[in-house]
This record gives structure tokens, sequence and C-alpha cells, in this order.
């Protein structure tokens, strides 16, 4: 399963459309999340780290990254629809955020395809280098048999990461060539 990683968190009046008024709220809703990434990434306490992030979202019901991070942790413990809204969450509050439009994507991928063709897109037109977004996309189109459009997408994904070249399927890796960048040009290795 491919997932793009946990948020940090930035600083609430960009992440948060509506961040707490009082100094106090900001700074509980700052100690929060790092409790809860703590609570994540560190000591691997899914539960406690989601029950964090609802307890912060008590205070500051619009943090897109609590929303994603909710997605994350649903995702990775099997629970698809708290997952799915989740990410709807975050995706109400930023329609351009690009992990929740790629983990999502990720999780429809299989059940509902063309949905995960419309969150993938969004995601490559808020970032256009997303190479992994290009990378599913050529995925699902293939397996539509959009061969064409799969070939497309796989060039991007392979134009902005050549690393990648060796995931494209091998029906479309022939026609897929990495090109060499500014570090592997006149590279004896």
């Amino acid at each position: 399963m491919t997932v793009w990683a946990i948020q940090p968190h930035p600083t609430p009046a960009t992440e948060s459309k509506s961040a707490p008024g009082t100094l106090a709220q900001r700074h509980q809703v700052e100690v929060l999340m790092q409790t809860a990434l703590l609570q994540q990434s560190e000591i691997h306490d899914s539960k406690g780290a989601a029950d964090t992030y609802r307890r912060l979202l008590k205070l500051d019901p619009r943090n897109k990254v609590a929303w994603y991070n909710l997605g994350v942790i649903g995702q990775q413990d099997g629970m698809p629809d708290d997952a799915r809204t989740a990410y709807d969450k975050a995706l109400e509050i930023d329609p351009s955020f690009t992990s929740a439009l790629f983990n999502e994507a990720i999780l429809l991928k299989s059940s509902d395809p063309d949905r995960a063709i419309g969150l993938l897109k969004k995601c490559i037109a808020a970032d256009p280098k997303a190479a992994t977004a290009y990378l599913q996309l050529g995925d699902i189109l293939a397996e539509k048999d959009r061969d064409e459009e799969a070939g497309e997408a796989f060039r991007r994904a392979v134009a902005a990461d050549p690393s990648l070249h060796s995931q494209v399927p091998e029906p479309f890796r022939n026609s897929v060539t990495p090109s060499p960048t500014s570090s592997q040009a006149g590279s004896t290795r």
C-alpha cells in the first residue's frame, strides 16, 4: 500500500483556516499536535494518537493536518470508512491538499477507480511534479485499458522522478525512458 507520510504541524495560522482565537488555545492545539505526532510516529500508539487528534479537533475543528492524520491512522489500521471520512474533512478545508487527495485516491483505487482518477488529477493539478501521483494514475488507467493515457502518465512520472522507472509496468517500460539529470550527465558510475 502506498500512503503519503504523516504530516508535521506547520504554524496554525497557515494550516487551519480558523485557528483558535486565544493564545492559550493556540498553544494547547500545538501541544496536542506534537503529542499526537509523537504517539503516532515514535511510540506507534495509533489509538492514543487518534484520541489526541480528536481532542485537538474539538478546539480547532478546521485543522486539516489533524483530519489528514486521522485518515492516515484509519487507513493504516484497516478502517477505510473512517479514513475516507477524515480525508474528506481535510479536503473540505483545503480542496488542493495533495497528501489527502493522494491518500484518498489510493484508498479508492480498487473500489472506485473513477473517483481515484479524479482525485489523482486534482493532486497533479495542485502539484505538477507529484511523480507518485502520476505513477498511480498510470496504474489505474492501465487497469481500465486506457493505454495511451496510462503511457502518458507513466512518462510524466518518470520525467518527474527517474527512480520510478523500475516501477512502471513492463508493457509500458520501454516507451518510458528516464532523461538524464544534471547529476547523471557526465557521471562515470
